[in-house]
């Protein structure tokens, strides 16, 4: 990219004497102008642990699912669905920001960041609506407000479907013109352009087309049937005050469901936030490393995610146990025995629950 170039292609407003200190391109230039060695060494250890970490246990679950046929149930195809979308974004988002942040500059050019942006974008809008979708059969499956209908394997693949057009329908358009993928916060990663200044790229329509579509309505949509979730089950445990197992069902899913809000909000509550901030505040001076935060969370999601929906999963836990070591887990049994104890509960529970009208 010619150096002529970039005050017109690319624009960083942050304090500086000059006001733009993307005139050093993150493409040909170290940018240890924006934070000290240490900070793009922290980054670049943060992003290889999360690697490290996300790969094995995301890989573990499709490679879980795939081998054992217990495994292979609606809720558990979107599950995979999340994983895969997982994958995605660390192999190829995380790994490229790791090595970038290594060298302290996205060494690979800008077609490269189009790609690390375009997956990362995908990957992710693919986990936010996976996320939504495991809300949305909780809440069909227990509360029934439909009735006598059954949420079967094709409805999960169908689920599973949605999220990757919802995905491309967000990623795909800073690829034809609507806003565009350029490095962002300490430029050792990229995304959408959330924050330049020059009127060519003011698209404040594409992010709020984010903000809107891929947080607003995924985040309504697991409050609204998680919420509806606890209100069914809390109403089923005052009905049976003394059955100790209702009231244990009632009191592990609203554990679980507080967790996954919360981790939804973590991973993607800070992006958002810094995306709607940056695009009503054009000009105004930001702290490169600050800006790079929300980016480090979103990714972290890739590791979080696994945590809370599989890892606390006693079947996927058992038959991971399994398979890592070769052959039957000690805790096996009786993780098997607690999941079904557990299944048996919620069974008992959401057959309590009378079809909405």
């Amino acid at each position: 990219m010619p150096p002529d170039d970039l005050p017109e292609d690319f624009f960083l407003p942050v304090d500086a004497p000059d006001g733009n200190v993307s005139a050093l391109s993150p493409f040909l230039v170290p940018q240890t102008h924006l934070g000290s060695a240490g900070l793009f060494a922290a980054m670049a250890a943060f992003m290889a642990a999360l690697v490290a970490l996300g790969v094995p246990v995301n890989a573990l679950t499709v490679a879980c699912t795939a081998r054992y046929r217990k495994l292979r149930s609606h809720l558990n195809y979107i599950l995979v669905n999340l994983a895969v979308a997982n994958l995605l974004v660390l192999l190829v988002g995380s790994t490229t920001a790791a090595y970038s942040f290594a060298r302290t500059y996205f060494v690979l050019g800008p077609t490269a960041c189009k790609v690390e942006g375009f997956t990362a974008t995908l990957g992710g809008m693919v986990s936010l609506w996976s996320l939504a979708v495991v809300a949305f059969e909780r809440f069909l499956v227990i509360c029934k407000p439909l009735g006598s209908f059954s949420f079967r394997g094709s409805h999960a693949l169908l689920g599973c479907a949605v999220t990757w057009v919802c995905g491309l329908a967000a990623a795909t358009p800073p690829l034809l013109g609507w806003s565009r993928y350029i490095p962002e916060g300490l430029q050792c990663s990229c995304g959408p352009d959330w924050y330049t200044t020059n009127n060519r790229w003011h698209n404040e329509s594409y992010v709020l087309f984010l903000f809107l579509f891929c947080f607003g309505v995924p985040l309504s949509v697991i409050v609204v049937c998680y919420g509806r979730l606890l209100l069914t089950l809390r109403k089923v445990a005052r009905q049976q005050e003394q059955s100790a197992s209702t009231q244990k069902a009632e009191r592990e899913v609203t554990r679980m469901v507080v967790v996954m809000v919360l981790g939804f909000l973590t991973c993607w509550l800070p992006y958002a936030t810094f995306a709607l901030w940056a695009v009503t505040h054009r000009g105004r001076p930001l702290e490169p490393a600050l800006a790079s935060v929300p980016s480090v969370f979103s990714k972290a999601s890739t590791v979080y995610n696994p945590i809370i929906y599989v890892l606390m999963n006693k079947q996927f836990r058992s038959c991971m146990l399994k398979m890592l070591f070769c052959g039957r887990s000690p805790l096996a049994d009786d993780d098997d025995a607690s999941g079904s104890s557990q299944a048996t509960q919620v069974s008992a529970v959401s057959s309590q629950v009378s079809p909405a009208p």
